[in-house]
């Protein structure tokens, strides 16, 4: 999976429309294999963005858990715990 793609189930608060929207976007970019498509083909990836970002808002929507909602805060935190040792020099 890309890494620039985070989790989005199961947060306090839930995920925002802009984190769905970068979500998606990474993905098709990941995907296409380009960061910036050609103006021919534009058109095709702005709509591939916005069918995946609405699939992911309906799983989204539609999931369960029994888990309590993991804290925002909290998670960023282990992320850049983790990131500093795995770039630590």
């Amino acid at each position: 999976m890309c890494r620039n793609i985070r989790t989005l189930h199961n947060f306090e608060p839930p995920a925002t429309q802009d984190e769905v929207h970068a979500a998606a976007l990474q993905y098709v970019r990941k995907i296409s294999g380009s960061a910036k498509p050609s103006q021919a083909n534009q058109e095709a990836f702005d709509h591939a963005v916005e069918e995946i970002a609405h699939v992911t808002r309906h799983l989204l929507e539609h999931l369960t858990t029994s888990a309590p909602p993991k804290d925002r805060e909290v998670e960023a935190a282990k992320a850049r715990a983790r990131a500093e040792i795995r770039y630590a020099r």
